[in-house]
């Protein structure tokens, strides 16, 4: 029994250091957020993610934009939600909201967001990718070009015309200035990465699709020692030189600042948007008001445990004081919790999390009125500790699982009707309930074993003064 009760208590000392290094605000080293493998790469930086409310950020209200005015279809709005999704997910903003609205509107809302103008960019991006033949005579990059694939609705061009003659002289003379013939779209890619080459340049790395890489590699066997120009929406990104036969792989270089090399990998990513956006709204969302929201928060959270530790330790002498490691242990367990999964708080999520607390305390009332229930019943110290947990464990699971069921519904109502500030609520009340039955059950009954059980002797001889029974 006692060798059952120290392991128990080691198991619980381990869990509150590491959920305090991880919930307080102390450097960690690469090796240590590289643990959280589940996490966006961009994002794991072990620290407590705050809302548009609490952090502020950036709000764009997008609308579609389609030629002549023509309605966009459900299909067309949700792709492009998806996409826009996808793109500043892999920013690695916390908590994004984008949401539909209207049969036209997509709502974004960007918490943190310090460089407005690449989130901007970024989101409205239509990302029509083209590999362009430019022969010996590339154009400059950041020149803005007419593509065949742009100008000729969207077709691929042969090399020349039934009649044997080349296909640029006639495209050329329709257009009045040079036209570039199109030899793949972005369609081809696979994938693309920001990296750094060995000049320590910024590159983007891409990987062809299996079903394109013969005619890729065909291409570039031909076109030995010609450009073939990277073009992004009609604009030279870059010009590289075919210097060797490429099937499955390359890299997209030119003079790409991080940002710029990682934005235009997101935007290769995940796709041209199906309809045209136009930014209808910006709205920059000020942290002075977040920051009085926390700061209020946290005087009426501190306000809120002093009053429940001082209830607890009034109305059942030690018992109440064991409750007060029990609460720290909730506490510094529920905001590691939220750091590692990650969530992020809003101030709805802050209520959630401050009931849960209640909700903590609830449970040691309930075991703690049945600890003296026993006791005056006759039972010994330790058998009065384990009847208490017993007896009231049905009351605290219906309880619980009552508020769960309650929790449940809320998140799934928040994620049908884009209600982020109620699922935030779900999310930090149910992993605050599920963490408080593990404090309750498992903490506080060990140290109740450990202070109450191992020395019944002394507690029984000033029962009265540290029992109140």
């Amino acid at each position: 029994m006692r060798q059952n009760l120290f392991t128990r208590l080691l198991i619980i000392l381990t869990l509150l250091v590491i959920s305090a290094y991880i919930a307080l605000p102390l450097p960690k080293p690469d090796f240590v957020r590289n643990l959280v493998f589940w996490q966006e790469v961009r994002g794991r930086d072990l620290q407590l993610k705050q809302g548009l409310d609490l952090k502020g950020g950036l709000q764009v209200l997008l609308a579609a934009n389609l030629p002549g005015g023509a309605p966009p279809t459900p299909e067309q709005m949700e792709s492009a939600r998806r996409i826009i999704e996808d793109r500043v997910n892999g920013l690695g903003v916390a908590e994004p909201v984008i949401q539909l609205q209207g049969e036209d509107r997509i709502l974004v809302e960007l918490p943190g967001v310090t460089d407005r103008n690449l989130a901007i960019d970024l989101i409205k991006q239509t990302g029509q990718l083209e590999f362009v033949d430019a022969g010996f005579n590339p154009p400059s990059e950041g020149a803005l070009i007419s593509t065949t694939y742009s100008l000729y609705g969207g077709l691929l061009f042969p090399q020349t015309l039934p009649t044997g003659k080349p296909i640029s002289e006639t495209l050329d003379a329709q257009a009045g200035g040079r036209v570039y013939k199109t030899a793949f779209t972005g369609e081809i890619l696979q994938s693309a990465t920001p990296a750094i080459d060995n000049l320590g340049r910024n590159v983007v790395n891409f990987t062809i699709k299996p079903q394109f890489q013969s005619d890729f590699q065909t291409y570039t066997s031909q076109k030995l020692n010609q450009a073939l120009c990277i073009v992004l929406d009609q604009r030279v990104i870059s010009c590289p030189i075919i210097r060797g036969v490429l099937s499955g792989e390359g890299t997209i270089s030119g003079a790409f600042t991080r940002e710029g090399a990682n934005s235009l990998a997101l935007v290769l990513s995940y796709g041209a948007l199906p309809v045209p956006l136009k930014i209808e709204t910006t709205r920059d969302i000020g942290a002075t008001l977040g920051a009085d929201s926390i700061r209020r928060s946290l005087v009426a959270g501190v306000i809120a445990l002093v009053a429940m530790l001082g209830f607890m330790v009034a109305r059942y002498r030690l018992p109440g004081a064991l409750s007060a490691f029990s609460l720290a242990f909730f506490v510094l367990a529920s905001l590691a919790l939220f750091v590692l999964i990650p969530v992020t708080l809003t101030l709805p999520g802050i209520a959630g999390f401050l009931l849960s607390v209640a909700a903590a305390v609830d449970a040691n009332v309930l075991i703690f009125e049945r600890f003296r229930e026993e006791l005056r019943g006759g039972r010994t110290m330790r058998g009065a500790v384990e009847a208490a947990f017993q007896r009231a464990w049905p009351s605290i699971r219906d309880a619980n699982i009552s508020t769960l069921i309650t929790c449940a519904i809320l998140f799934v109502f928040g994620n049908t009707f884009g209600a982020s500030a109620v699922r935030g609520f779900a999310i930090t009340l149910s992993l605050g309930i599920l963490v408080s039955l593990f404090s309750a059950m498992f903490v506080t009954r060990t140290m109740m074993r450990l202070v109450l059980s191992e020395q019944p002797e002394t507690i029984e001889a000033r029962r009265a003064v540290l029992l109140g029974v």
